[in-house]
């Protein structure tokens, strides 16, 4: 197990209370669910353990900076904000680029507080939930449904690191 019940500091999210509480509460969970599964592992976090996918712990860091970036920055708050780790050029550079480097590591987990900061204010700072912003894949989208989505893309992308680091060292837990 990763945490006893005592140490794990998802178990703060709220049961009940008012609705922006309860979802920023379910997607600070989902973060720190991540951030779990990477917990104590360096160069490690580069390795591709369920082949033939390009999937990695890292790779997955990377990944959801882009995507914390692209829903809070580029669609909600309206910036010009390309991605940090793919492009056109390279879609699939949040996994492609997650090597064994220890600036890698370091530049990837400093996106992702980054990115995870600005969300976190922007939640904060929000008028309402009702709040809108377009996206070119699903037209416009409420805080209210970015904030469901956010919890849902973690909540996809722990299954995967559940398997990531359970082949790397044997680490289980939830």
């Amino acid at each position: 197990m990763f945490v006893g019940p005592d140490d794990d500091p998802r178990l703060g999210a709220p049961s009940t209370g008012e609705e922006r509480g309860m979802l920023a509460g379910f997607l600070r969970a989902q973060r720190s669910t991540l951030e779990l599964k990477c917990a104590g592992l360096d160069a490690e976090l580069s390795r591709r353990s369920v082949g033939p996918s390009t999937l990695s712990l890292l790779g997955l860091v990377r990944h959801l900076a882009d995507v914390e970036r692209r829903w809070f920055r580029q669609v909600l708050a309206g910036q010009d904000a390309p991605p940090r780790f793919s492009s056109s050029a390279e879609p699939d550079g949040d996994f492609d680029g997650a090597v064994s480097d220890p600036a890698v590591v370091a530049k990837a987990w400093e996106a992702w507080h980054a990115e995870v900061a600005f969300a976190d204010a922007f939640v904060t700072e929000a008028p309402h939930l009702d709040l809108v912003g377009e996206d070119a894949w699903r037209g416009t989208v409420s805080l209210r449904w970015v904030l469901i989505h956010m919890v849902e893309e973690y909540a996809r992308h722990n299954g995967h690191a559940d398997l990531l680091r359970e082949r790397i060292d044997g680490a289980v837990g939830v």
